[in-house]
């Protein structure tokens, strides 16, 4: 299984795919371009396009999606994701920008090839009231419900993070994003998060800069932080033993959110990293692929001291899970 690397990598930044070219300089200007990471996709990524050399805010849509720009150094940005039902192939990227000289708008248009994404399925064996929850707990997971929606509806804005995102802790990836998992013989749900391994009581870390907007004890997902991140872009903390952040607070890059626990649906301690994109989950690994700024992959996102943190080593809770659907 793949591991949270513990080091910044050297390597070079992932260079965008050029889709599309305009034919008009503007003097020294850089020509109209649209641009797109990553440059092959699969079901659940999620999707950057670039708009450069343009003279204002940009509009467009992916696969049919509309796109929300926002302004940074140089470009014309937007975050959209790929509904993990999204048909295989190759799908458009339609971008118009203003062109206010020329009397008339620009067209710019490209295309995405989104592959097979290889999602495992998983077998497993719980106790039953893991798979279908009493009847005394529905009012419970209603308002926890509605939690998460009040949440999810901070209106867009542009980003409020000035790094690539990082891993929230370094350990062993125990279930990737959309695996497929059968419970007791029965399929029940798909995963969309990523489950990394820990110890309850390890520390967890804020992947990037942005502001707090739920603290709650759920049902399912136990010990819960969703951060947002603007740019219509969550990620969320589950199962957590104890969390150290109040709703309202502003967040860096690596600050502590919080530890690893078993609360909530879950068979043993582990961390649920899921990420939220335009009202889709996405798949947090493909997230930390994403070059906004030109800058180097992330690394593990923390403040404490390297020799404070875990080496990766095999895992202590094989087949531990999040066994209810994400809310």
């Amino acid at each position: 299984m793949p591991l949270a690397p513990s080091l910044p990598r050297l390597s070079a930044s992932l260079p965008f795919a050029l889709l599309a070219l305009g034919l008009v300089a503007f003097g020294a200007q850089a020509q109209p371009s649209l641009s797109v990471q990553p440059g092959t996709a699969k079901p659940g990524d999620p999707v950057l396009v670039a708009v450069r050399g343009v003279e204002g805010m940009p509009s467009g849509t992916l696969a049919g999606r509309p796109l929300q720009f926002f302004e940074t150094s140089g470009a014309w940005l937007a975050l959209s994701g790929l509904p993990v039902e999204q048909s295989l192939g190759t799908v458009a990227v339609k971008v118009t920008a203003p062109r206010p000289a020329q009397g008339k708008a620009l067209e710019l248009a490209g295309t995405l090839d989104v592959v097979e994404p290889g999602y495992p399925e998983r077998q497993l064996k719980v106790a039953g009231k893991y798979v279908k929850p009493p009847a005394s707990v529905k009012a419970r997971m209603a308002e926890d419900r509605a939690a998460f929606a009040a949440a999810f509806a901070q209106p867009f804005a542009s980003p409020l993070f000035t790094e690539n995102f990082a891993w929230p802790r370094q350990d062993r990836i125990t279930a990737p994003y959309g695996d497929r998992r059968s419970f007791n013989g029965k399929l029940q749900s798909q995963h969309f998060g990523v489950d990394i391994d820990g110890n309850t009581g390890d520390s967890i870390f804020a992947a990037n800069e942005g502001t707090v907007v739920m603290v709650r004890d759920c049902y399912s997902s136990g010990g819960t932080v969703i951060v947002h991140h603007g740019a219509g872009l969550y990620t969320t903390y589950f199962h957590m033993s104890r969390m150290d952040v109040k709703t309202g607070a502003k967040v860096q890059q690596g600050q502590k959110l919080g530890l690893v626990g078993k609360t909530g649906r879950v068979t043993g301690p582990h961390l649920h990293w899921g990420v939220k994109l335009d009202g889709l989950w996405v798949d947090g690994l493909s997230l930390l692929k994403l070059d906004f700024f030109g800058k180097p992959e992330p690394r593990v996102a923390t403040t404490e001291t390297p020799a404070a943190l875990p080496s990766p080593a095999p895992s202590q809770n094989e087949g531990t899970a999040t066994v209810t659907a994400t809310p």
